[in-house]
C-alpha cells in the first residue's frame, strides 16, 4: 500500500464509493467493493483499525452469552445472531489463517449441577456451529482441569471445556484494506472528512484533511458509506444536522498480565460476574488479557483508557478463579476500546444486541453501517455493499466469503522451517514472521538480508526485527511510531514500559524511510512516551514504569 499514490487517487478520481473508517466493517466493505468491480476509496482520520477495531477481545465468536439469553428469553433474534457468527467463525479462520486459530477455553465450575448447566448450553453451542473444523467440548473433571491450566483454583468442582477463535484483530484488519488496495482500492490513512459538499441535496464531495501534512483533498464519490462505528453519529450529523443520534458507544477494557499467571495454552471464560457481565482472560503472544468492562461512554472526544477501579473490578473478577490472584503489580499494561451499540429502549448496554443495520439518508443520500461486531464483519460489509449496488442501479454480487486475504493463501506454519533453512534466521524470528506476514513473511527476510543492521531484534525478549519496521513503512501504511508499536505489532497493548524503550530505536529505523527531520523525530519520540507515561498514571500503575517511561 502506497499512501502518496492513493493520496493522488483520492485527488484525481471519481469513485462509485469513498468509504469513511478503516476499521472491520470498512475495511472489509472496501474489499468487497473493490472484488464486485466498483471504484473505491477508503480513508481513515487515523490508523487502519486505529479505534475500536485494534482493541477487541481478540476472539471470533457466535456468542456464548447471547445464545443463553436467547434460550433463557425465547429470543430468535439472538438465536439467529449466534448462528450467524458460528458460521462466520469458519470463515473468519479459513480466510487469514496467518491471523486467527481455534483457541480452547475453560470453564471452572464450582458444583455438579453448574457444570451439567453449562455442558448443556455449551453442547447446543456446538450443535448450532455444524461441521466445522473446530474440536468439540467436553465436561473435564477437576484433575484434567489442573492439567490443562494448573493455576485454576482447587476449589472448584470441576471444568467445561469448549471451542472458539482467536485473532490479531489489528493484523486482520489491516489484511483487509491491503487487499482491498490490491483489488483496486485507493486507501489512505490518517485523512479526516471535515465537510461534505452537495448537490441537489446529494452528497458528491467529501472535504477531507491530511492529518500528517494538513493538506485539504476533495474526494469525489456517487455514494458516501460511513462506517466509523461508535463515531459514525458525527459523520452522520456532518452529512445531515436533521438527524437524530443511534449509537450508544459503551466502554471496554482489558488488563494484561504476564503468560504465567494461567501456565496454559487455554483461556478462561467466566460466564457471569456480579453484575452480570462475561469475562475472558486469555493468551495472547507472551502475556494474558482479562476482560472486558461494559460501561456507557459518552467523552468521544478522548481515547478510552484504563481507570484504577477497572483494573481492581477486574482483578477482583479473576480472583476466584485461580489459586494466586495476581496483584496490581502484576499489572503491565491495559487497553480501552468502544463497542458502537445502536440505540435501543433497553435499559443498559450489556442487554443491548451488538447486531447491525444499514442506513440510507435519502436526504443526504448517506449509507451508513451502524453496531454490528468483529465475527460478523464480512456479512455486515457485504450487506452494505449490497445496499450501495442496489443504489449505483449497479448489483453484483459478494465474492468475500472464499477470498483469502494478503499472507492467507497456501499458508503453513511450518514454513517457518524453510524460512530458516533460507535466511538462518533465529526461530522464534522464523515462527513470528511466519504467524504475522504468512505467505509474505519471505519478503520480510529478504529485505533483512539487504542491510545487516535489519536482522537484529529490536529486543532480546522479543522476537521482532528491525526489518520488520521498514517493510510496515513500505508496503504496510506505517506513517507514525503507534503505527508500528500498537498495531503492526501488538506491543503497547501488552508492555507499556517496554514499549517506552524501545521508542526512540523505532523512530530511528522510520525516520529515513519516511523522510523525517531529527527535530521531528524527537518530537515524536517525546509526544508518544508521554502518552505512554499518562496511561500508566490515569491506571495508578507502579510509579517506577511511569518514571522509567517519563525520563526516556
Amino acid at each position: 500500500m502506497n499512501r502518496e499514490r492513493n493520496k493522488e487517487r483520492l485527488r484525481q478520481e471519481e469513485f462509485d464509493i469513498c468509504i469513511i473508517g478503516a476499521g472491520a466493517s470498512g475495511a472489509g466493505a472496501a474489499l468487497d467493493a473493490a472484488l464486485r468491480g466498483y471504484r473505491v476509496a477508503l480513508i481513515d482520520r487515523g490508523d487502519v483499525a486505529g479505534e475500536t477495531s485494534s482493541r477487541s477481545t481478540k476472539l471470533i465468536h457466535g456468542g456464548v452469552r447471547y445464545l443463553e439469553q436467547a434460550i433463557k428469553k425465547l429470543d430468535l433474534a439472538q438465536l439467529r445472531q449466534v448462528r450467524h457468527g458460528l458460521a462466520e467463525r469458519r470463515t473468519v479462520l479459513r480466510n487469514a489463517p496467518h491471523l486467527a486459530h481455534p483457541l480452547a477455553l475453560l470453564t471452572p465450575v464450582f458444583s455438579w449441577f453448574e457444570g451439567m448447566y453449562i455442558t448443556i448450553g455449551l453442547t447446543l453451542y456446538d450443535f448450532f456451529a455444524g461441521h466445522d473444523a473446530f474440536p468439540k467440548g467436553r465436561w473435564l473433571n477437576k484433575a484434567q482441569a489442573l492439567d490443562k491450566m494448573p493455576t485454576l483454583t482447587p476449589n472448584m468442582n470441576s471444568a467445561v471445556l469448549y471451542y472458539d477463535g482467536q485473532f490479531n484483530d489489528a493484523r486482520y484488519a489491516l489484511a483487509l484494506a491491503h487487499s482491498a488496495d490490491e483489488a483496486g482500492a485507493a486507501v489512505a490513512n490518517y485523512v479526516a472528512v471535515t465537510s461534505f459538499e452537495h448537490e441537489n441535496g446529494q452528497l458528491r464531495t467529501a472535504v477531507a484533511q491530511d492529518q500528517l501534512t494538513g493538506e485539504t483533498i476533495q474526494i469525489r464519490a456517487k455514494i458516501f458509506l460511513n462506517c466509523t462505528g461508535p463515531y459514525a453519529d458525527a459523520v452522520r450529523l456532518l452529512a445531515n444536522p436533521n438527524l437524530d443520534r443511534r449509537i450508544r458507544p459503551s466502554k471496554g477494557v482489558h488488563i494484561v498480565l504476564p503468560r504465567e499467571t494461567l501456565q496454559s495454552d487455554c483461556a478462561i471464560l467466566i460466564p457471569k460476574t456480579a453484575d452480570g457481565r462475561v469475562v475472558f482472560a486469555i493468551p495472547f503472544g507472551d502475556k494474558v488479557f482479562v476482560g472486558t468492562t461494559d460501561d456507557d461512554y459518552s467523552d468521544l472526544k478522548h481515547e478510552p483508557v484504563l481507570e484504577p477501579a477497572e483494573v481492581d473490578y477486574l482483578l477482583e473478577t479473576l480472583q476466584p478463579y485461580l489459586a494466586k490472584t495476581p496483584s496490581r503489580t502484576d499489572v503491565q499494561a491495559g487497553f480501552g476500546g468502544l463497542r458502537p451499540l445502536i440505540v435501543s429502549s433497553r435499559a443498559d448496554t450489556k442487554t443491548l444486541l451488538r447486531d447491525h443495520e444499514v442506513e440510507h439518508d435519502p436526504a443526504s443520500g448517506l449509507v451508513s453501517l451502524l453496531g454490528g461486531k468483529w465475527t460478523t464483519y464480512r456479512l455486515m460489509a457485504q450487506d452494505a455493499i449490497d445496499r450501495v449496488g442496489e443504489l449505483l442501479n449497479k448489483s453484483v454480487d459478494s465474492l468475500t466469503e472464499t477470498h483469502y486475504l494478503v499472507g492467507g493463501e497456501n499458508y503453513r506454519f511450518e514454513d517457518w522451517l524453510v524460512l530458516q533453512n533460507r535466511y538462518g534466521l533465529p526461530t522464534d524470528v522464523c515462527q513470528h514472521l511466519v504467524r504475522t506476514y504468512g505467505n509474505r513473511a519471505e519478503r520480510v527476510a529478504q529485505l533483512a538480508q539487504k542491510q545487516p543492521n535489519l536482522t537484529e531484534k529490536v529486543t532480546a525478549s522479543q522476537p521482532f526485527i528491525n526489518a520488520e519496521v521498514v517493510y510496515q513503512v513500505r508496503e504496510e501504511m506505517a506513517v507514525t511510531l503507534r503505527d508500528v508499536l500498537a498495531r503492526r505489532w501488538r506491543l503497547e497493548l501488552s508492555d507499556w514500559r517496554l514499549t517506552a524503550q524501545l521508542v526512540p530505536q523505532v523512530a530511528e529505523l522510520m525516520a529515513p524511510e519516511l523522510g523525517w527531520s531529527d527535530e521531528y523525530c524527537r518530537e515524536q519520540v517525546a509526544s508518544y512516551q508521554h502518552l505512554l507515561a499518562s496511561f500508566m498514571n490515569k491506571a495508578s500503575l507502579v510509579a517506577e514504569r511511569v518514571t522509567t517511561a517519563s525520563s526516556l
